[in-house]
């Protein structure tokens, strides 16, 4: 019993002792293996030499012939016509004519390079050029990193491809993803436009790029700036961010995020934008916007105001939508839905607004009745006709037309056709207003304020009159074909009646109260407009502005939908190819 255990317990030494070795043993196996997969193989050594002194403890191997030394290591082969080999170290430097290929994917020329078969990492100088399948690549320095396949140079580079040359001062070219990093004052030279940035993503497969940091695109006819964005190099389509703006079709477009597509004539923009007319000088605002080159036209919504020069003096204008259409000097704005105008000296509302800028006319235009118009009394009508206010004057009308003098810059002349309505409040009594209505009203500005207007056809007048004391004498009410106003300080100063005029003059206490106003009157003091921040209301005011999608960490789609299907091509093709093997 007692030799039976001590047998095993020899046993089990031997047994330990032979696993250790045997473990030794294939561990040392193994790595003389993986050593033998490392080392850089001799394809063809042509003729070789030993050089103690300016290359001790390596081989040389120089062409014989016509054939190049070659290399061969872990899938890449290298060519040249001069090699120095270090085995011990297995490194190699090649010298002339040095070719480096990776499988099919890419050749790297040059006319000198060093390769490291333990880090499988290559430096390659002078007239470098790599080329895969998309582009070339040439440069003064290049390193190749085949563990990460990636390949760089900080020195000046040249890249080309079907479309474009690619060049800046460093850049890093990543295999796998087929991408080009560009840094440090990188350009792309299409035929159609140059793209300048300070830094560059570039993708092979699509020809679409990233820009960061200050960048410009300059085409025939347009030119964009951003600090952010994406570029369609072949299809001339891009969205940017962060700072952009486009000079396109005498417009320059500013807004948090644009759209470009060169092929289609197009631009959009979305909140806080900005459209500037380079020739008339006038600014559009909103918080999305659409440009059409070929209908030579802008389209704006949300919160959208435009904004003319009228002798110095800004004119604003504001829908729900606007539109601009028409060549430089023949742009036409048209307003639509909840229209309000402001100027300092006037202010104005209506359903839809036509301004062309070539004759200066502005014509203000009501909201249609409908099909229930015969029902509506015509207090109610009138409340859907366009609103004037100039000073105390509240003029209506079913159109109203402003016309500027287009040299002077100054507002000219007042047109109120159908329905016409001039009413103020009666500055000396308290509930008193002068009114004259008729078919249509014809006024001429001085210096930006009404002095003078005819009211012709069906004319009334209910009119408060004083002495030089400001005590009232009397109600004048009156009915004739025309009247002529004049005005001061835009208050009604005289009025003349022409063509057999009929009329009283009440004293107060004989005319009662309903009596003093004319049909259909209506006081729009409540809808006046103050100020250029009155043409907003609360909805314009509350608006709710879209998140802007950035450009930030890109991932190009489509080159990863490329790249997907090509595997699902190439597999496929490999499956059919197994299964004719018998």
């Amino acid at each position: 019993m007692k030799n039976r255990k001590l047998d095993n317990y020899y046993f089990s030494i031997i047994f330990l002792f032979l696993f250790s070795f045997f473990s030794t043993l294939s561990a040392q196996v193994k790595t003389e293996e993986e050593k033998e997969e490392r080392k850089i193989d001799i394809v063809h050594g042509g003729n070789f030499s030993k050089d103690d002194v300016k290359y001790p403890g390596e081989s040389i191997f120089s062409k014989d012939g016509a054939r190049q030394v070659q290399f061969l290591h872990q899938g890449v082969d290298l060519w040249c016509d001069v090699a120095v080999l270090n085995q011990k170290e297995n490194k190699v430097r090649a010298f002339g004519n040095v070719r480096f290929n990776q499988g099919d994917t890419i050749r790297m020329n040059s006319d000198y390079l060093e390769y490291d078969g333990n880090t499988k990492f290559a430096y390659a100088y002078d007239n470098v050029r790599l080329t895969n399948l998309q582009t070339t690549l040439t440069t003064d320095t290049l390193y190749f990193d085949r563990n990460t396949q990636e390949a760089y140079y900080n020195s000046f580079g040249t890249v080309r491809d079907s479309a474009n040359v690619l060049t800046s001062n460093k850049g890093r070219y990543f295999l796998e993803r087929k991408k080009y990093q560009f840094l440090s004052d990188v350009k792309i030279t299409n035929p159609e436009y140059v793209l300048n940035s300070a830094q560059l993503d570039y993708y092979t497969t699509t020809q679409h790029a990233y820009m960061y940091g200050p960048s410009t695109i300059t085409g025939a006819d347009y030119k964009v700036y951003c600090e952010r964005g994406f570029y369609d190099t072949n299809n001339e389509n891009g969205y940017f961010v962060k700072k952009s703006r486009i000079d396109y079709n005498n417009r320059i477009i500013n807004g948090d995020s644009l759209y470009f597509n060169k092929v289609k004539d197009f631009a959009s923009a979305t909140n806080n934008i900005r459209v500037i007319d380079t020739i008339n000088k006038g600014v559009i605002r909103g918080h999305y916007a659409e440009v059409y080159k070929l209908k030579d036209s802008v389209l704006i919504t949300k919160r959208a105001v435009a904004v003319n020069l009228l002798e110095q003096d800004s004119i604003y204008i504001h829908g729900d939508t606007l539109m601009v259409t028409g060549k430089p000097d023949e742009r036409i704005i048209r307003a639509f839905r909840g229209v309000k105008i402001y100027k300092t000296d006037l202010s104005g509302k209506s359903d839809s607004l036509h301004f062309d800028q070539r004759t200066g006319k502005i014509q203000l235009i009501g909201k249609p009745l409908g099909p229930n118009a015969e029902s509506l009394r015509l207090s109610q009508r009138r409340l859907y006709n366009p609103v004037l206010w100039s000073g105390p004057n509240q003029m209506t009308g079913d159109s109203i037309h402003l016309i500027n003098n287009i040299e002077t810059e100054k507002l000219d002349s007042l047109k109120i056709l159908n329905n016409a309505l001039v009413m103020q409040k009666d500055t000396l009594s308290a509930d008193g207003f002068n009114q004259v209505i008729g078919k249509d009203l014809f006024g001429k500005f001085i210096e930006n304020e009404l002095k003078v207007a005819d009211v012709i056809k069906n004319t009334e007048v209910v009119y408060y009159m004083y002495n030089d004391a400001n005590e009232l004498i009397g109600i004048n009410k009156s009915i004739c074909s025309k009247i002529n106003m004049t005005f001061l300080d835009s208050q009604i100063e005289d009025i003349t009646f022409f063509t057999k005029p009929e009329g009283v003059i009440y004293p107060e206490k004989d005319l009662p109260p309903d009596a003093r106003k004319l049909r259909g009157v209506v006081w729009r003091e409540d809808e006046m407009i103050r100020s250029k921040d009155d043409i907003f209301d609360e909805d314009d005011n509350n608006i709710k502005l879209v998140k802007i999608r950035g450009v930030e960490n890109p991932i190009d789609i489509d080159a990863e939908e490329f790249e997907k299907n090509k595997e699902k091509k190439e597999t496929s093709s490999s499956d059919k190819k197994q299964e004719k093997k018998p």
